[in-house]
């Protein structure tokens, strides 16, 4: 599989390693150097586009790709609020893209258990429940879009919060996401709920990139050759 890295960081460096050692080839690195060789002709050398940039670059790179028609995974976060305007574009022109807040395959087992969870706790009214995520100084957006996720989640299948909050709140409605930036964690994520009676957490732990990086290749591979629009569930099987 031929693959365009649109972000050369230390997460497209990691996927680099993987993919090589996988047996696949490296045709396009893009980063804030040589950003103007993201062009049609350069990403028709692929087979897929793999995204990993800044909030800020992230849409017009994967609208680059579906002009070029070159499937894209991206794993940037921060710029969700134009997530339907990118799927629809995506299918007006009849493109391939996969996103997701976290390619870890720990993590999706994590949002797994996290919604049975949630939805066990729908009729337990004496739990409150919070949400904490630590991550390293680099990280740009705050909180994580797995945190996020993962509130999104807990609002849905639970009564016991009307919406998220970043922020010290006294208000019982919302639902606190506390994030800390500290080196040189990878990623943390708690869900925690809590009575006067016990506490219960779910908690997972990234020790490195590796799994983020291995996800990331599989749903290139999964999308490779595809079109439509697709989820990290349909790449794992859930």
């Amino acid at each position: 599989m031929k693959i365009a890295l649109i972000g050369y960081g230390k997460m497209g460096r990691a996927i680099e390693a993987i993919a090589l050692k996988d047996g696949h080839r490296i045709v396009l690195k893009i980063d804030i150097d040589n950003a103007g060789e993201l062009t049609n002709e350069n990403l028709k050398l692929s087979d897929v586009a793999i995204e990993f940039t800044t909030p800020d670059n992230a849409v017009k790179n994967i609208l680059k790709c579906f002009e070029a028609g070159v499937p894209v995974v991206c794993g940037t976060t921060g710029w969700l609020e134009r997530l339907t305007e990118v799927k629809q574009i995506c299918e007006q022109k009849n493109g391939t893209f996969l996103s997701a807040t976290n390619f870890s395959i720990g993590v999706n087992i994590f949002f797994e258990l996290n919604k049975f969870a949630a939805s066990l706790m729908r009729l337990h009214k004496e739990y409150n429940v919070n949400i904490e995520e630590t991550h390293h100084t680099q990280k740009k957006d705050a909180p994580s879009g797995t945190a996020i996720t993962l509130a999104e989640q807990v609002l849905q299948l639970t009564n016991i919060k009307s919406k998220w909050v970043n922020t010290n709140s006294d208000n019982i409605e919302d639902l606190k996401i506390v994030s800390k930036r500290i080196d040189p964690a990878a990623g943390i994520h708690k869900v925690k709920y809590y009575s006067l009676i016990d506490d219960i957490e779910i908690i997972h732990t990234a020790h490195n990139r590796q799994g983020f990086a291995k996800g990331a290749l599989l749903a290139a591979e999964f999308i490779k050759d595809k079109k439509g629009i697709f989820t990290m569930k349909e790449v794992l099987g859930f």
